[in-house]
């Protein structure tokens, strides 16, 4: 009688709690079905617009794209052809994924060591280096043009050492910008991993760096993908420095569209569909690294990815 009496209460306590619990994931939810939609259609609408506009002027003539014809009269891919010639965007390229690729990886790989010593270990000076971390991230560039050119400068005057117009020299300009954040990343990244594995690891006799490599650097891939990523898109995006530290044989692709944008501008026609081919073909390589590192990206950026 008494199993029986058991079984009812446990059948009416899950009958009473599939409401309570479909009613409490209906609470979670901020806006309702159809203006979640709503609103997913209209960020969708501002997002694709303007590149959807894009799209159709690289394959349109600069006559009709200075018509204002937002549907090309005729499909042409020629602009797509023209760039590689009139914009040289093929050498800018080049340099922009080697010296931005080259900043991303050693960017990374020197954060997450020195992101697991400030973490982990306590010594005189580790909140003094924590917050100037932060505080280079409020310095502008611009105000570190000049004396990084003058001290890259100098370097050829005093050691014999070339420095402007090389890709190492822009490597090591983008990695003093692109360290202090990637250690930051991973700094915050690292608190939230359970130090029990650690600590475990110490027991069985593991040293300082076979716990880094071996317990931190698998669990870190996430946080270290977006350090990666956001310092290569310092050196994929950057004018400023690009501008004043390269010449035509070094130059980044975003110094060759800047310079074809400006050489254009006293035309009759601007070449407006070549510009929008090089803009697509420069944001492809950025659109492909977002795909294929996706999943980890996510990790990443919910700082403490392993709960």
């Amino acid at each position: 009688m008494s199993t029986a009496t058991a079984t009812s209460r446990a059948r009416v306590s899950s009958a009473v709690d599939r409401p309570g619990s479909h009613q409490q994931a209906e609470v979670t939810r901020l806006l309702p079905t159809w203006l979640l939609v709503v609103v997913i259609a209209v960020i969708a609408l501002f997002v694709l617009l303007p590149l959807s506009y894009i799209f159709l002027a690289s394959i349109n003539s600069d006559i009709s794209v200075a018509r204002g014809d937002f549907w090309p009269a005729v499909f042409t891919p020629d602009n797509y052809a023209n760039i590689w010639s009139s914009v040289g965007l093929a050498n800018g390229l080049t340099n922009s994924i080697i010296v931005a690729g080259s900043t991303a990886i050693v960017s990374a790989a020197l954060s997450i060591g020195t992101a697991y010593v400030l973490v982990r270990y306590q010594f005189f000076g580790r909140l003094t280096i924590m917050r100037g971390l932060l505080a280079l991230q409020s310095v502008p560039g611009t105000l570190l043009v000049l004396p990084v050119f003058v001290l890259f400068s100098s370097s050829a005057t005093y050691l014999g050492i070339q420095v402007i117009g090389t890709r190492w020299g822009l490597f090591i300009t983008y990695l003093t910008f692109a360290l202090p954040f990637s250690t930051w990343v991973m700094v915050t990244y690292l608190r939230g991993l359970p130090r029990e594995l650690e600590e475990a690891a110490r027991i069985d006799g593991a040293s300082s760096f076979g716990i880094l490599t071996k317990i931190i650097l698998p669990l870190s891939w996430p946080g270290i993908i977006v350090s990666g990523i956001f310092a290569f898109l310092l050196g994929w995006n950057d004018v400023l420095f690009a501008s004043v530290m390269t010449n035509p044989e070094s130059q980044t692709a975003a110094v060759a569209l800047q310079i074809f944008a400006t050489s254009t501008e006293g035309g009759a026609i601007p070449y407006y569909g070549q510009m929008m081919a090089s803009a697509l073909v420069c944001a492809a390589p950025v659109v492909f690294l977002y795909l294929f590192f996706q999943k980890y990206l996510v990790g990443g950026l919910t700082a403490g990815g392993v709960k």
